[in-house]
């Protein structure tokens, strides 16, 4: 049986398996079978059966030559039996004239004669490698037509031309003209004339896309021009008609990628021929033409009708000529390059012809002719390319942009649109209501759209947006509506009941909608009451009493209360004092009927609130009379506050007090009755508040007499006042503030579990406890008014100080004094405790103002001084944003006020000198001499209190903005609202904040810092550091002592020299002892993070590098680097000194006497990190740690060695045990005898010691029996390497 080929044979092989077949004569096992022809024809039935032909190679017949490559004749096809063929007809031809495809035109290919090509011989060359090829490099004698050639196949085409002297077949030859500076003129021939198409204004200068390319010399133009000519012929044959009816055919069925090409191609030869024939014109430019002529636009000439282009404005470019040896340059598209054109010339517009609206990406309107740089991002390629900004349209596209970024841009462009729309910034200067125009486009719907985004911040600026067009007066008739259908001046009388509509019926609830709203701003208040009639509607409730307003009587009266706070609040700026004298008679009868309506019992408490809202109307008019005209202010953060003068005088209010102060004495009558207290609780706050206006404004009138209001005052005081510090029942409310104080029950102010931070709420909405700030048992109201008058008239009569100031002796006052200044949870911030803190704080900044002015005169004791210092500290540390004015008082009075120092002069410097020398010995740190720092800093309260309110200072309109308020300058406040905080003022680290700046400063300018620059503020910052640690330490426990270490840490990385100053020296040896006592180190953790510090490994690397580069061997500077090289500090600051700086442990040379901790916090518990036990050992035997340069770490390491070395434990792992015995090893083998004595017999540390330890004078007997064990071991085997 014959086997079957295998993988792996030869032909060879296979021919002799075919001649074993054959020799055998065994039949095929596949029979081959040959269908016969359609037709049925037996024209080939006699043939004998295939299976007795088979087929056999043989390779003996073969030629040794392939057959030439010559055409064969073409195949004529089959004439099917019903349609014969005639015998002069070609098949192919008839196919051919009836195929109507498209590909008809494409199908017969010439293939390209290569007969006549030279081949030449690469030229020898002396080198041994090519040079290498930049494309950057000249290629100026290239052909000028490359096609799709690559860069290398054009170099080496370039060579070979260059090489052969001669252009090869197949190139482009270039056109060689007449030398430069020639002008030729030919007259075409009748061929090179062109055709042109009967009602065509085309000519036809010769083929464009058919150039004969490939084909002999001889033939290829000739070729070339015979197509050109049958085309010609076939184009005038036809109808204009047929033309274009032909030519839509073939753009239907062609590729339009490939018409484009083609496109291209013919205007890239039309424009090459324009350009040479415009070269020869003989009125054209001049022959001396550069090469590279830059591309001119091709709307550079284009103008608008009724504009005019700048006169002589240059001729547009592109800003770089394209090279045709650039990549994928090899064709230039003009009408895809004017996007790289500099921007055409603004247009003077001459006719009064209105322009669209363009806007900045902050909502700015631009001028038409305004011409801002390209890079501020506000041109583009749309309409008007040469305009800035962006219009409504531009914006409404970009929000519908895939881009996430483009999207949120244009939704905050529109809402700074809006916002500036709305606060009136556009005027005239727009045809039309921005407003109007966006929500007729739709804009509600893209805000609606926009918040279904997938990111976030499309979102976040749908939300801004929908802010800024909703919260804001401009809404398209909605103040409108709601003043005419809610609050109008008539309606139909409504009883009492359920009212079944609130259309056309005056509505509390809309009266204090309109109070918000003018709450937020005094262009607010003032649009509300001149441009929506609300003067009208104020007078109309107002005039009439609340029984008279056909209203039900509960809404009555808040429709009265809502329109006297309304009103009360647009007196806040100044604002309605002309209503003041058309309603003066009603505000008189109403306050002359208070004390009848106080009478009332039980009083009500809708009544309650409206003789308060009625008085704190009086308190802001009265304010008004007496403020000044504002004067013209340079600074524009004043400017922007100030406004017109008031129109109250003080004449029309000086007739208020003889009213106002019976209805404190009837309300002042009820303290000792809780229920009846609680129930008139704001009329006598109001009543306190109007009378501390009151002698504010009357001690500012020019021509009042001071004798008068000075003799009012003291009457006031010894009436009223005195017998009122006097009761028993104020003291109860004193006792009663920690109670309901959020600052010492910080749970009460902890956010509902329904409360989202999304959705701010003031958590007063289910009534708030009694006992609360806000309950309606709180003694905050009253106590915090009754400071206030306290402070005026102290402020005013100075001799009234001392008998006003009994009040801060109250215990109430102390022991909430005393809890608040006592560590402990701060209250989170929401915008409810952020409500109640601000009374809160308000009312101890009044207290301690009381006191500054009773200490001022030596009217305190020293205890009750101390405690209002400490508060006054914890106060500025809390103060929220928007209460700058008080932050900055408490710095310029309380906190660095001497008065308030009562340790000066109680013997507080020399009990620190005591204290330094009992506890650690003069001996110990010789350079601390508290005491005569802290007398030092004491004298220079002055120049620190400079320096922390340069530093410690707001920004300046937020400050002017905060004394307004606080100060009742009406004409300067912008607004009554106050910003919701997220943090607190000022950080919590705030005295070391000069400092930080300095550091700061030092690391920005590289030139360095002035010396008196750094050193003062260094030191003033290191005073008053050390009396704050020295006496009042309360107020850094907010700080912790590991960031108190860092901020120390940066007084030596300022600058090389800071540091070598004396009194710099002293202050931070002094700080640095005090965070080293003993209840204070336990604390240190430089392990956990720190507040302002990314990373504490990160800084002391940063300060090895400069202790190593400066230091110099300071001790000073030394002992902080040792501080956080404690053993149970992380491994990581150890390993960065002796892994990393090795070099600076030649200069700590710190004593060990100087050391300021223990030594023992360096050597115990022993060492168990392996790298850095092998680092000590390393530097120990290599010789860069020795005794003399560096004794303390000297010690460590041969502490921590030596313990790790006879250490026996069984848990080790294995390679810790090989490196123990490695170790011990090379420890006995060490040629230095002193160092092998201290690693071998170390016993304990002993700082006394010269090398700070004890030794063993004979090992113990374990260490002994395990060293010869391991000796013996040595001597046989040799130190085993680890």
């Amino acid at each position: 049986m014959l086997s079957r080929p295998k993988p792996g044979e030869s032909e060879m092989d296979l021919l002799r398996f075919q001649s074993q077949f054959l020799a055998a004569g065994a039949a095929p096992a596949v029979q081959l079978v040959k269908k016969g022809n359609r037709g049925g024809s037996d024209a080939n039935s006699d043939r004998p059966p295939l299976q007795d032909h088979r087929d056999v190679v043989m390779l003996d017949n073969l030629p040794d030559l392939p057959p030439a490559l010559v055409h064969s004749p073409p195949k004529r096809a089959r004439s099917s039996p019903g349609h014969p063929l005639p015998e002069d007809e070609d098949p192919e031809e008839k196919l051919r004239r009836h195929d109507q495809h498209i590909t008809a035109v494409l199908t017969k290919i010439i293939e390209r004669d290569t007969s006549s090509v030279t081949v030449n011989l690469p030229m020898p060359s002396g080198v041994a490698f090519p040079a290498v090829f930049h494309r950057s490099q000249d290629t100026q004698g290239k052909s000028a037509t490359s096609g799709k050639r690559s860069i290398f196949a054009q170099e080496i085409a370039a060579r070979r031309i260059a090489e052969a002297r001669v252009p090869s077949v197949g190139e482009v030859v270039p056109n060689l003209g007449p030398p430069e500076g020639a002008v030729t003129c030919e007259t075409p021939t009748p061929r090179d004339q062109g055709c042109q198409l009967p009602g065509s204004s085309h000519s036809f200068q010769g083929p464009n896309l058919v150039t004969g390319k490939g084909l002999r010399d001889q033939e290829a133009e000739q070729e070339a021009q015979t197509i050109h000519e049958e085309n010609i012929a076939r184009l005038q044959a036809m109808a204009p008609e047929e033309i274009l009816q032909e030519q839509q055919r073939l753009l239907a069925q062609l590729d339009p990628s490939l018409v484009a090409f083609l496109r291209s191609h013919s205007r890239t030869q039309e424009q090459t021929g324009e350009k040479a024939s415009e070269e020869q014109r003989p009125g054209g430019p001049s022959a001396n033409v550069t090469k590279e002529k830059p591309l001119m636009s091709a709307f550079a000439s284009e103008s608008r009708k009724g504009d005019k282009l700048e006169p002589e404005a240059p001729a547009l470019a592109l800003p770089v000529t394209p090279q045709k040896e650039w990549l994928h340059m090899d064709t230039v598209e003009l009408e895809k390059l004017h996007w790289t054109q500099d921007l055409p010339p603004l247009r003077r517009q001459q006719t009064q012809e209105r322009m669209q609206a363009r806007f900045s990406l902050q909502g700015e309107l631009l001028a038409p002719d305004v011409d801002l740089p390209t890079h501020l991002g506000l041109h583009h390629h749309g309409e008007e390319a040469e305009r800035a900004g962006y219009s409504l349209q531009e914006l409404f596209h970009l929000t519908r942009s895939q881009v996430s970024q483009q999207r949120a841009l244009a939704l905050h462009v529109l809402a700074q649109v809006i916002s500036r729309a709305q606060a009136g910034e556009f005027g005239d200067r727009l045809a039309g209501s921005v407003l109007s125009l966006l929500l007729d486009a739709g804009f509600l719907f893209l805000l609606r759209f926009s918040l279904d985004d997938r990111v976030d911040g499309v979102i976040a600026t749908a939300i801004r947006a929908l802010r800024a067009l909703l919260v804001v007066l401009e809404c398209p008739r909605l103040i409108e509506t709601i003043v005419r259908e809610f609050l109008p001046t008539s309606w139909s009388p409504v009883g009492a009941g359920p009212t079944p509509s609130l259309y056309k019926v005056p509505c509390a609830t809309a009266m204090k909608l309109l109070r918000v709203l003018a709450s937020a701003g005094r262009n607010i208040a003032a649009r509300l009451l001149s441009s929506f009639d609300l003067r009208s509607r104020l007078c109309r409730f107002i005039a009439e009493a609340p029984q008279e307003l056909a209203l039900p009587p509960e809404e009555a009266e808040t429709l009265s209360t809502e329109a006297l706070r309304l009103w009360a609040v647009a007196a806040s700026y100044g604002q309605g004092g002309d209503l003041y004298r058309e309603l003066y008679p009603v505000l008189m009868r109403a306050l002359q009927v208070v004390p009848q309506e106080l009478s009332t019992h039980p009083p009500q408490s809708l009544s309650m609130q409206r003789i308060a809202a009625l008085l704190t109307l009086l308190t802001q008019l009265t304010l008004a009379a007496g403020s000044t005209p504002a004067e013209a202010i340079s600074d524009s953060a004043e400017a922007s506050l100030s406004a017109t003068p008031s129109l109250v005088t003080w004449t029309q209010v000086s007739g208020l007090q003889p009213l106002v102060e019976p209805c404190l004495r009837q309300t002042l009558k009820l303290l000792s009755r809780p229920e009846m207290w609680r129930a008139v609780g704001p009329v006598p706050v109001a009543c306190l508040l109007f009378l501390g206006a009151y002698y504010q404004a009357w001690s500012q009138q020019p021509s009042s007499c001071p004798e008068d209001w000075l003799q009012d005052m003291e009457r006031l005081s010894e009436e009223l006042l005195l017998p009122l510090l006097s009761q028993p029942t104020l003291g109860g409310l004193w006792d009663s503030l920690r109670h309901c104080s959020p600052l010492c029950n910080p749970l009460c102010c902890a956010p509902a579990p329904e409360a989202p931070p999304s959705l701010v709420s003031l958590g007063c909405s289910g009534g708030c406890p009694s006992l609360s700030l806000a309950g309606s048992a709180s003694p905050f109201p009253f106590l915090t008014a009754l400071l206030s008058l306290l402070n005026t008239l102290a402020q005013i009569h100075k001799g009234l100080c001392g008998q006003l100031a009994a009040i801060l002796a109250a215990p109430g006052l102390q022991n909430y004094f005393l809890q608040c200044v006592a560590p402990g949870a701060a209250p989170h911030l929401t915008p409810f405790s952020a409500w109640a803190l601000r009374h809160e704080y308000h009312l101890q900044y009044l207290a301690l103002a009381l006191a500054q002015k009773a200490a001022a005169l030596q009217l305190l004791p020293a205890p009750h001084a101390a405690l209002h210092h400490g508060m006054a500290l914890a106060l500025l540390s809390r103060l929220l944003p928007g209460s700058e004015h008080l932050a900055h008082e408490l710095l310029l009075s309380c906190v660095f006020r001497l008065e308030l120092l009562p340790e000066r002069t109680s013997g507080g410097p020399e009990a620190a000198d005591f204290s330094d020398q009992l506890s650690l010995g003069s001996s110990k740190v010789p350079w601390c001499g508290q005491g005569t720092l802290l007398a030092q800093a004491c004298q220079d309260l002055p120049s620190i209190r400079s320096c922390y309110l340069t530093h410690c200072l707001p920004a300046r309109a937020s400050l002017l903005a905060s004394q307004a308020l606080h100060r009742g300058e009406l004409q300067r406040v912008p607004t009554l609202l106050l910003p919701v905080p997220t943090e607190p003022l000022l950080p919590t680290d705030w005295p070391f904040l000069p400092l930080i700046h300095l550091y700061h400063r030092a690391s920005d300018t590289p030139s360095g810092l002035s010396a008196m620059d750094t050193v003062g503020t260094a030191m003033r910052v290191l005073q008053w550091v050390l009396v704050l640690e020295s006496w009042r330490p309360q107020a850094l426990w907010a700080v912790p002592p590991a960031a108190r270490l860092a901020r120390l840490m940066c007084v030596f990385l300022v600058d090389s020299e800071l540091f070598r100053e004396s009194p710099v020296q002293h202050l931070v040896a002094a700080l640095l002892a005090q965070l080293c006592q003993p209840q204070i180190l336990p604390n240190l953790n430089l392990d956990c993070p720190l507040p302002g510090l990314t990373s504490f490994p990160d800084l002391y690397a940063n300060f090895l590098d400069h202790f190593e580069a400066v230091s110099f061997g300071d001790h000073l500077f030394g002992a902080l680097v040792l501080l956080p090289l404690q053993r149970r500090f992380s491994v990581t600051l150890r390993l960065a000194l002796f892994g990393e700086h090795v070099g600076a442990l030649r200069a700590l040379s710190l004593p060990l006497t100087q050391l300021p901790v223990s030594l023992e916090c360096y050597t115990v518990p022993p060492e168990d990190n392996l790298a850095l036990l092998q680092l000590y050992f390393r530097t120990l035997a290599t010789g860069a740690l020795r005794p003399h340069w560096c004794p303390v770490l000297y010690a460590v390491a041969v502490a921590h060695v030596n313990s790790f070395i006879f250490s026996q434990d069984p848990q080790s792992s294995d390679e810790v045990k090989a490196a123990r015995r490695s170790m011990l090893q090379k420890t006995w083998l060490l040629a230095d005898e002193g160092l092998r004595q201290h690693l071998l017999h170390y016993k304990l540390p002993n700082s006394t010691l010269p090398e700070g330890f004890e030794l063993y004078s004979q090992l113990p007997p374990l260490r002994q029996h395990y060293l010869q064990r391991l000796t013996s071991t040595v001597l046989q085997n040799g130190v085993s390497e680890t």
